[in-house]
């Protein structure tokens, strides 16, 4: 592990104690303890381990890729053995690799496809103190797992600024160990920027005061890609044309890998560097060379509103523990030196540490997250902080709209699982899904990739353009705007594997309006803009929202936008793209919303209805409704079926006896179910709607199998004893099959002539020979003649009267003295 001794390793003793007794643990170490690069290589030969992975959670991209290398660099290895990482559009993980440092949604997609997360016998959380969204998130999916699924999972939590007790307690009372780092001293200026200075010629100053008097590099912490570009500039200005003495290097999450390492490492003798970093800087990261900081004081913050539904990035002041965190990093191998642009007492009023991102950040992943996990209610899981119900509804509404969550919001659709499975924001997912099947999988892509990153157009003084599509050509190189190549080229090999993780083969996408205004309005649904009188505009989700001064896209009658400040009563709209009417209306049918009047017309037998159509809060327009929503079409037709009663359904013969005859059996086994005409009205939504779906009045229902329905309605085991118990018909002597009549379940009964009933001794009986059937006897012209239920004694007694009228009338017909021992006969006589 290396021969250099680093202050976390007099804490690692107990640490490794406390790990084979705990399943958990929190390490408290300083800024500059080692403990990412050392923790992680001491851990992997433990028992209990047993030759199962490490897997460690870092919030940075840049910062998990650094750690990996430092690890396989301290084994002698390269990246990808011992030691790996996976990263959001990057991955070096081997078969023999058993640490692997992750980021962002990577912990999260492990857990999903693995919720026990076999072969990982411990998880790490590295710098949890910047209580990013996915960390939260996974340290309270890895609890649940540890709980439920694997009781020898074990988590250890590492920070170098945080209140450990909290976190012990949310770890079930897991044991604390502290470890101080190793600093060297730093003194402190405090430079207070003029109002009246812009923030880049204060910076610069600061930069060329601090080269002059300290030797070593520079580290300036900016808040954003713009700032890092207008202060490189200004330095850029600075430099005498051919002296390469001093490099200056950008270093934010946006570079390419190769930019990143370039800012990290350190120059050779005689050369000094000055690195522009943004927050990234702040943690896990040793930055070779640097002995002073400069510190702009500022972040960049991503700040969700429930209110409005919207997110917007704020610049804010750095908190305490940030501003502490920028300072250690001049002190790290050296004494150094720190130049905060603020005063004394601003530095008193600072807070003291950044509110959690899950109090403040779009919540719709998290929650995906979570409704793909199976959780529907937060608060079956363990957080430090609870998410925020106003946002976690504003999510639920967002999936709802966007088909990741069924309509109630409860449960995960397939859609929604792989929305998830796509790995970027459940907006940019549905829009990528949405984008394949109709040929626009490329320029989706590209889409995806541009929508995640900042601006990285350079305008050359000139105010930003609102339209999207300046990026998308920048991109494909075919633009008059100034873009870094290296940036350009980073970007479209994220395009080109996002592709291949999807299947998405290249279709010549166009990088028009329309398409690009089209895959928008997927992705952000409530955003769609109609132009109002003023120049204005009305979005979807019922905010106004308007253009800044001299943006083309202020003609357009439509638009879509996909970034939106919430500040005023009109929000400034940062990026859109138009959207023709036309194609509002072909491709977004789903997302409109029809108000109808749906109500039953009694005359015509049918559900009737108008409709306004309306995209959220713009009114599209308003027509006879062709298609009424179905769940209260369906509603209002049962609701007619009930006012005019059962004579509206297609009763067949076959049906109705049907019915009668489970009412028949219902009579002497009350488990049966009830199919009286008024039990069928009352539970018609339990029997009857299943197969109405659609139908809007009389004719439609008259191709209903009334019959088939009814029999749904019966277990299997019903049907079969129904037969036995209630058959549909009677075979009589003569060898016809007559129906049984169940009109009246209290006296089943079937009609015969008399003639196919010779030699019938007794009276035939149903239900397991417990009622006997109604004889209802006829004449060869099938008049009725006598109803007995007694046979037995219509033969001994009343026959002979029968039969004495029946030869007057009937002579040609056959009439034994002894109708017992005759032969039944359905013709005149019996064939001889």
């Amino acid at each position: 592990m290396g021969n250099q001794a680093l202050p976390i390793e007099a804490a690692l003793p107990e640490l490794l104690d406390a790990l084979r007794t705990s399943s958990n643990a929190v390490l408290v170490a300083a800024p500059g303890a080692g403990k990412t690069t050392r923790v992680p290589l001491a851990l992997l030969e433990e028992a209990w381990l047993n030759g199962q992975k490490i897997v460690m959670l870092e919030p940075r991209r840049l910062a998990a890729r650094s750690s990996a290398k430092r690890m396989a660099d301290t084994l002698g290895e390269q990246v990808g053995e011992t030691v790996g990482y996976r990263v959001k559009m990057d991955t070096k993980v081997g078969p023999r690799t058993r640490i692997e440092v992750v980021t962002e949604g990577v912990l999260t997609r492990m857990l999903q496809a693995d919720p026990a997360l076999e072969g990982t016998g411990l998880v790490i959380f590295d710098e949890y103190h910047e209580r990013s969204l996915q960390a939260d998130l996974g340290l309270a999916l890895c609890l649940q797992s540890q709980e439920l699924l694997r009781e020898e999972l074990k988590l250890l939590v590492m920070s170098a600024t945080l209140e450990a007790e909290p976190v012990a307690d949310l770890l079930k009372g897991a044991p604390i160990v502290r470890s101080e780092g190793r600093s060297f001293p730093v003194d402190t200026h405090y430079r207070p920027k003029a109002r009246a200075t812009a923030l880049e010629e204060a910076v610069s100053n600061a930069v060329a005061d601090a080269l002059r008097a300290h030797e070593g590099d520079v580290l300036v912490f900016l808040p954003g890609v713009g700032e890092i570009r207008a202060v490189e500039s200004k330095l850029g200005a600075m430099l005498k044309p051919g002296d390469h003495s001093l490099r200056i290097c950008p270093l934010h999450g946006g570079l390419t890998s190769e930019d990143q390492d370039r800012a990290l490492a350190p120059l050779p003798p005689g050369r000094r560097k000055v690195v522009l970093a943004t927050s990234v800087a702040e943690t896990s990261l040793t930055v070779e060379g640097v002995t002073v900081v400069i510190d702009s004081g500022l972040m960049r913050v991503s700040r969700f509103s429930p209110r409005t539904g919207m997110s917007r990035l704020d610049t804010v002041t750095v908190s305490a523990a940030s501003a502490d965190q920028r300072r250690g990093r001049a002190g790290r191998l050296m004494p150094g030196t720190c130049y905060r642009l603020w005063s004394k007492e601003e530095q008193m009023s600072l807070s003291p540490r950044s509110a959690p991102e899950i109090m403040e950040a779009d919540l719709a992943p998290l929650l995906l997250e979570l409704s793909v996990w199976g959780v529907q209610d937060v608060a079956e899981l363990d957080w430090l902080d609870a998410p925020p119900a106003p946002a976690l509804q504003q999510a639920r509404d967002l999936l709802v709209q966007l088909g990741a969550l069924d309509k109630n919001g409860g449960s995960v659709t397939a859609h929604g699982k792989r929305m998830a499975e796509v790995g970027k924001h459940p907006r940019l997912a549905h829009m990528l899904l949405r984008a394949m099947p109709i040929g626009l999988g490329e320029l989706g892509c590209e889409l995806a990739v541009v929508l995640g990153e900042r601006d990285f157009i350079r305008y050359e003084g000139k105010a930003p353009r609102a339209d999207i599509r300046h990026r998308i050509e920048a991109l494909r190189g075919n633009s008059h705007f100034t873009i870094e190549e290296g940036t350009r080229r980073r970007l479209a090999e994220e395009v080109k594997r996002l592709q291949r993780e999807l299947g998405i083969r290249s279709d010549k996408a166009s990088g028009s309006a329309e398409a690009c205004g089209l895959l928008l309005a997927f992705a952000y649904p409530d955003r769609i803009g109609r132009q109002r009188d003023n120049g204005k505009y009305l979005l979807s989700g019922g905010r106004g929202a308007e253009f800044g001064y001299g943006q083309a896209l202020a003609h357009e009658p439509w638009i879509v936008a996909a970034e939106v400040d919430d500040a005023g009563t009109d929000s400034r709209i940062r990026l859109a793209a138009a959207l023709p009417f036309e194609m509002l209306q072909t491709h977004l049918q789903e997302e409109m919303n029809v108000e109808t009047n749906i109500y039953w017309d009694s005359e015509s037998k049918t559900v009737r209805s108008r409709a306004r159509k309306k995209l959220g809060a713009l009114l599209l327009e308003e027509t006879p409704a062709s298609r009424p929503p179905a769940d209260r079409v369906l509603e209002v037709l049962l609701e007619g079926i009930r006012a005019e009663g059962m004579e509206l359904l297609p009763w067949t013969k076959a049906a109705r006896q049907l019915q009668e005859r489970t009412r028949f059996v219902r009579r002497h086994d009350a488990s049966w179910p009830d199919l009286s005409d008024e039990a069928l009205l009352r539970s018609l939504e339990q029997w009857l709607a299943g197969y109405i779906e659609g139908m809007k009045g009389r004719s439609d229902l008259q191709r209903l199998n009334l019959k088939e329905i009814l029999e749904s309605v019966l277990t299997w085991e019903q049907r079969r004893e129904l037969d036995d118990y209630a058959p549909t018909h009677w075979t009589v002597p003569s060898g016809t099959r007559v129906p049984i009549d169940y009109s009246d379940f209290d006296a089943p009964s079937i009609a015969v002539r008399l003639q196919e009933l010779f030699g019938l001794p007794e009276t035939p009986r149903i239900a397991g020979g417990r009622v006997p059937l109604t004889l209802h006897l006829l004449s060869p012209a099938q008049r009725p003649v006598q109803v007995t239920r007694d046979l037995v004694s219509f033969w001994n007694n009343a026959y002979f009267e029968v039969r004495k009228d029946l030869k007057g009338r009937y002579p040609k017909h056959y009439w034994p003295d002894n109708p017992l021992e005759a032969e039944a006969t359905r013709r005149v006589r019996p064939s001889k």
